[in-house]
Formats: C-alpha cells, sequence, structure tokens
C-alpha cells in the first residue's frame, strides 16, 4: 500500500471501528499528515489497549504501523506488535509474527526492544510446547539485559514472567518462586485480575511448600499477593498451611493435613512436606530457647519435633547441611549444640515470645548489676 492511501485506509477503519473509537482514528489522519510521530503512537497505544479495537488491530499494524516504525520509540512498536499478536489466527501464526517483530528490532540502538521481542517469541514457544526453543530464546535475552546499566520495568516484567513460567513448565519449584516473586516486585499488582491474582498465590504457595531448596517463606507471607487466598474459602487452608510451617506448629499442620490431598501436587510429595514441618518445628524449637541454652538433648529434640529418636540425628544433619542451623552434634551424649539458626518472619505469637525473652534478659541484666553492687560494696568505695 503506498503513503498515498494511507487515508482511504484510515477512513475505512474508522468506519469499521466503534463508535467511542472513531475520534482516535480522525485523529490519526492529522497526527500522520504533521509527522507527529510521538503522538501518534501514543495515541494508537490508547487506540490498541482499548478492546474494541481488537478485530482492527493486526490490520492497523501492517498497513499503518510499518509505515512510520523506524520513526517511533522501538519499545512501543514492540508493544503495539504484541496487542496485534494477539489477532494472529494460531501460535505458529503468532511465532511468525512475532519472529518478524524481532528481525525488524534488531539494531544497536534498539536492544531493550529487542530483548522484549525476543520474551515475547519465547512466550509463543511456551505455549506450543517447545521448551528447549523458549529456554535459548530467554537466555539470548539475559545476556543482552545483563548488560543494561537499566531498562524499563515493563522488560524486566516480561523476563520474570516468561522465565516463572518456564520453571513452572519444567516443575522447577524453586526457580519458578524465585522468578515468580520477582515479576510481582516488577509490576503493580492492581494490574492483574482477581483470579489472576489467585492463581499467582495459588501457584506460589504450592512452589514454595513442594520446593526442596526453599525453607523460608518469608518474601511470600509478606507479600500482598497472599491475600488473594482469602477470598475463597477452599483457598484460606493454604495459606495457614504456610503460616504454620513458618511457625513449624505440628498441630496446626496435622488439622490442615487432610486438605493436601485436593492439590495432585502436594499429595505426590506429602511425605517431603512431613519432613519439612518437622525441620520446621527444629528450628521453631531452637528459636524459643536463649542463645545460652541451645545445647539440645536429643530426647528434647525428640518431644519438641515428635520425630522418632533414632530419626532425631539424620533431622540434625539435614538441618545442618541445608544452613537452617549451625552446630554440632555430640553422638556420645547424644546432644546438639547450636549456636545460630536461619532468620526467618515471625508472627505475632512469635514477636511475643522474643519479647518476653527480651523481658527476661533484662532482668537477668538488673540481677547482675545488683549483685555485683552488693558484693563489690568496698570496691566502689575505694
Amino acid at each position: 500500500m503506498n503513503v498515498d492511501t494511507i487515508p482511504d485506509f484510515l477512513a475505512d477503519q474508522r468506519d469499521e471501528a466503534p463508535e467511542e473509537l472513531q475520534p482516535l482514528v480522525l485523529e490519526f489522519e492529522t497526527l500522520w499528515e504533521r509527522k507527529l510521530w510521538h503522538q501518534l503512537t501514543n495515541q494508537l497505544i490508547e487506540f490498541f489497549n482499548h478492546p474494541g479495537s481488537a478485530p482492527q488491530r493486526l490490520q492497523f499494524y501492517k498497513v499503518f504501523v510499518l509505515k512510520f516504525a523506524d520513526k517511533i520509540n522501538q519499545l512501543k512498536l514492540v508493544d503495539l506488535a504484541l496487542k496485534a499478536a494477539t489477532q494472529c489466527r494460531d501460535n505458529q501464526g503468532r511465532l511468525s509474527f512475532m519472529e518478524a517483530v524481532v528481525k525488524k528490532v534488531d539494531h544497536e540502538d534498539s536492544q531493550d526492544a529487542l530483548v522484549f521481542a525476543t520474551i515475547a517469541v519465547a512466550r509463543v514457544r511456551l505455549d506450543l510446547e517447545d521448551l528447549d526453543g523458549a529456554r535459548k530464546d530467554l537466555d539470548r535475552a539475559e545476556r543482552v539485559l545483563d548488560g543494561f546499566d537499566s531498562v524499563e520495568t515493563i522488560v524486566h516484567a516480561a523476563f520474570y514472567g516468561a522465565n516463572a513460567d518456564y520453571y513452572q513448565a519444567k516443575m522447577d519449584f524453586g526457580s519458578y518462586y524465585r522468578n515468580a516473586l520477582l515479576y510481582l516486585a516488577c509490576i503493580d499488582i492492581k494490574s492483574l485480575s482477581p483470579a489472576e491474582q489467585r492463581n499467582r498465590a495459588y501457584d506460589l504457595s504450592v512452589a514454595a511448600l513442594v520446593s526442596t531448596s526453599i525453607y523460608n517463606f518469608g518474601e511470600l507471607l509478606l507479600h500482598p499477593i497472599l491475600k488473594a487466598l482469602s477470598q475463597r474459602e477452599e483457598d484460606r487452608w493454604l495459606a495457614d498451611l504456610l503460616f504454620a510451617f513458618n511457625r513449624g506448629d505440628l498441630a496446626a499442620y496435622d488439622t490442615l493435613a487432610g486438605n493436601i490431598n485436593s492439590n495432585p501436587l502436594l499429595a505426590k510429595h506429602s511425605r517431603q512436606l512431613r519432613e519439612k514441618i518437622y525441620l520446621a518445628a527444629l528450628t521453631e524449637a531452637v528459636v524459643r530457647r536463649p542463645p545460652h541454652d541451645r545445647a539440645m538433648t536429643f530426647d528434647t529434640i525428640a518431644a519438641e519435633t515428635k520425630v522418632r529418636p533414632d530419626e532425631i540425628e539424620h533431622l540434625i544433619m539435614k538441618a545442618l547441611s541445608l544452613g537452617l542451623l549451625r552446630g554440632t552434634i555430640d553422638q556420645v551424649d547424644e546432644v546438639a549444640h547450636i549456636n545460630w539458626v536461619q532468620p526467618k518472619v515471625l508472627d505475632m505469637k512469635q514477636i511475643e515470645n522474643m519479647r518476653q525473652r527480651l523481658l527476661d534478659w533484662d532482668s537477668s541484666v538488673n540481677q547482675l548489676g545488683n549483685w555485683i553492687e552488693q558484693v563489690g560494696q568496698d570496691v566502689w568505695a575505694a
């Protein structure tokens, strides 16, 4: 289509557009003729963001936008292309479309747009279940990202979001958990629909529980996304289960354990969950004790964790190997000497316990001061 036919194209598109969008299409021609590319881009983004523009986006992009694509912000060009791509016939067509966009923005001065488009290609590959291809695209995007001093938040959000989806498909729960939290850090949670918030909170919670590398849920417990699980009665148990793990509450775990079978992934890892709550109970038992009283006999640990006496040593060794605790084990006397415990988020009950410990410490310091004053009266006088 020649430039001379653009007014005819816009006139046809204006007639096809919903009534509320027709003034925008009318303005396109004015901005086009005056070569006000920045303003035209912003108006196009507004048009593409409107649900009523969906049937026209692909045609607008191919016939109109590509006429001046090299004159506008390349990141915004990719954004327009992404919205147009939603109207492709199928995933294969969407893949071809986005690969053409990648070639379009592959210039030295538009590397952020290149990354953005490459991530979009990776997403389509994920939809096509081409995990190896998606990984190659994401690795390519990451190499470019690592060379930036700064980049638009939208690019980082796209990268972490696609990476999270990849790791979820690979069932790498620890990597999914970390990338999903990074994705949420890059967006306004209110931009997600209630259903999206619920799904993200649910998936994050399950990933945290079944991961073999995550034993501290602090970031998730403090994140506002977790509130989405309180909206439905059938989801609340999952948030309660996370808090039970955080405080090593075996009684609460046993109460909530009946819900585990409602999720196939949790049911599959039920034995691992039981081991994880034992570790949580052990670390909580250490936290509750004052620093000078952390030499714990195996019998004491068995009573605190409800673990069989013959499994106590293995439990302590696992906690030490995972970095949850630091210390030594006296196998002869069956005593664990703990000198450090991994910090974690505290709930109100745990904070109250810590407050009481501080009060006890303050009282013991005062008693020591009074004793020194009484015993050393002659010294002080001298």
